[in-house]
């Protein structure tokens, strides 16, 4: 008893059933048709997506890179400005006589009238 039954029913053939036959059929590829261009869509917003997102990550990688650019070139050109004004304060200091003669006294050991010049040597810094 546990054998399948074939079911012996036979089907209606109307014109009304072979519309509803036709009418699922129909159906059946539209929504075949529906899952194709969805798929579709889907595979091509994905690699939308990819594209956009590699390429903010490139920029993002590349505005860090020019910002790390930016931050020493301005940390150059504040130190080229303080060496710029030390140089000017040479110049202004080498127009001045009294200066060009201390300076004489000290690095070539020139001395004045009745001056003596002890050379004292340094000591060593111990490490």
């Amino acid at each position: 008893m546990s054998a399948v039954r074939e079911k012996n029913v036979a089907k209606i053939q109307t014109t009304y059933v072979k519309q509803q036959e036709f009418a699922e059929i129909a159906s059946a590829r539209k929504r075949k048709l529906l899952l194709r261009r969805l798929s579709l869509f889907l595979a091509f917003a994905v690699f939308v997506s990819y594209i956009m997102i590699s390429s903010i990550l490139s920029q993002k990688a590349t505005l860090d890179a020019k910002t790390t650019q930016k931050k020493q070139a301005v940390k150059q050109l504040a130190d080229l400005k303080k060496q710029q004004d030390n140089l000017k304060q040479d110049i202004v200091n080498l127009n001045d006589d009294n200066y060009i003669a201390k300076l004489a006294r000290k690095d070539y050991f020139f001395s004045d009238k009745n001056e003596v010049i002890f050379n004292i040597p340094e000591k060593k810094k111990e490490k």
